[in-house]
């Protein structure tokens, strides 16, 4: 169990105050950067029928004025190519929208994937859970009941993966809950977070929620998901030394996008970044095929390639492992070995 004292963090309130002021107009976002003349960009606007956006001030804030390539407004501005069919897309491409109770999803032999909120802080138009149906998956404290009673009856679970949306939408209280109660089920050990959230806004990341994470029995992972080195800020890096401090293993998992981080000094420059920040590189997926987002789509051979140059970049514990999932695996297919099996 791990001791913290917490320096500077945020008051419990502002991240819900910064959660409310975001930004969910295209044209609002292009102005604010000065790209509200650029007709490409523009003639995106459309696509917000097909998938809401959705931007935290503090995150368009890290964005570079001016710019129409910068890669944190690309991760998130609507554009017209999400309107494509695209072949081989589907609007469920992990085969998930069959939970075995609301908001569970038991996709691996010893770790289930607990969908505690099904809002995000941002929409990141490559979202594999774009199409998903969290109206059937509501994050509410019945749902929550039904899946942590499905835990106990499974005793090969020992790890339980907090997703969503975002796991961190929910309020400290309502984590401290959910922890407390998986606390109890003695076959549970570790307990891992998957968001976006502290990225975003890092002021989510609260004394509140770094005491509990420290005084809990369960080994606690947060796996940040961060795409691009210019998405670490000052902030980010004090909200991690606060979670450091409270004992969690940081991670991070990315995903490969075209005209993003397609490039072996730019994912360099990630790794360094992350790992200055005191997070480990874990996984930088392939794209999940969802509809909407074919136009990030970087091919297995071009992967490979950007992962051997990486290779000889950056020492080894730095460089993280190419992957995809594919439905119905009992784990993340590492690229290479599927590319073997073919």
């Amino acid at each position: 169990m791990a001791h913290i004292v917490t320096l500077n963090t945020p008051s419990r309130e502002e991240w819900l105050h910064q959660l409310a002021d975001v930004i969910t107009d295209p044209d609002e976002l292009l102005q604010l950067l000065g790209l509200d003349s650029h007709p490409e960009l523009r003639g995106g606007a459309n696509a917000r029928r097909l998938f809401a956006l959705r931007v935290p001030r503090a995150f368009a804030a890290r964005m570079q004025k001016g710019d129409p390539q910068d890669p944190l407004l690309l991760q998130v501005i609507t554009q017209s190519q999400e309107f494509i069919d695209a072949p081989g897309y589907s609007t469920d491409p992990l085969d998930e929208q069959s939970s075995v109770v609301p908001g569970l999803l038991h996709k691996y032999h010893n770790r289930a994937l607990l969908l505690v909120k099904g809002g995000c802080a941002v929409n990141c138009r490559y979202c594999f859970r774009r199409h998903f149906p969290y109206s059937d998956n509501q994050g509410n404290k019945r749902n929550w009941q039904q899946a942590l009673e499905y835990i106990r009856q499974q005793p090969q679970l020992d790890e339980i993966i907090f997703s969503g949306g975002d796991p961190l939408m929910a309020k400290d209280s309502e984590l401290a809950w959910l922890i407390t109660e998986l606390e109890q089920i003695p076959h549970v050990k570790r307990l891992r977070i998957h968001t976006r959230l502290p990225v975003v806004i890092p002021a989510r990341i609260t004394a509140a929620l770094c005491q509990r994470l420290a005084e809990t029995r369960l080994q606690t992972l947060l796996v940040t998901h961060i795409n691009h080195a210019r998405e670490i800020d000052d902030e980010l890096l004090e909200a991690m030394r606060q979670l450091k401090r409270a004992g969690v293993t940081l991670l991070n998992q990315s995903v490969l996008l075209r005209g993003i981080n397609d490039s072996a000094a730019t994912l360099a420059e990630l790794s360094n970044a992350l790992f200055d920040a005191g997070i480990l590189p874990y996984y930088l997926h392939v794209l999940d095929k969802v509809q909407g987002a074919a136009h990030f789509y970087v091919s297995d051979e071009q992967a490979r390639n950007i992962m051997r140059e990486l290779l000889s970049q950056v020492s080894g514990y730095m460089v993280p492992k190419l992957a995809r999932e594919i439905g119905g695996e009992p784990s993340k297919t590492p690229l290479d070995l599927q590319l073997r099996q073919q």
